[in-house]
């Protein structure tokens, strides 16, 4: 086993835990993953365990935030008067939200 394979915690990770999602699903982990800059293992693992995310702000996530915020303001464009909003949209408006705020409060140190 390589040094690769070793967690935080000096931990060798040699378990593969595998499951089944949708197309939309992935598309939704993807973009969490994208927006956070952890890499998917570390998001998933994080998220199973109930453990915070922390995003770290690095040019990665500024432009993954970029691309994600032009691509809502596309969709809410195309939507008319609220209608038709889906439950996915709103869940990455929500992240992107709680990543800003909390960008906000590390700048002003709040």
């Amino acid at each position: 086993m390589s040094a690769k394979n070793l967690d935080n915690h000096n931990r060798w990770r040699n378990r593969t835990v595998a499951f089944r999602v949708s197309e939309e699903e992935n598309a939704q982990i993807d973009t969490a993953v994208r927006l956070t800059g952890l890499t998917k293992q570390d998001y998933i693992t994080r998220r199973l365990l109930c453990k915070d995310v922390v995003v770290q702000g690095n040019p990665r996530v500024f432009k993954a935030l970029r691309n994600q915020m032009t691509d809502i303001l596309d969709e809410l464009r195309r939507i008319e008067a609220g209608a038709g909003v889906d439950d996915e949209l709103l869940d990455i408006i929500e992240m992107v939200a709680i990543i800003m705020d909390g960008m906000k409060e590390d700048t002003y140190g709040k």
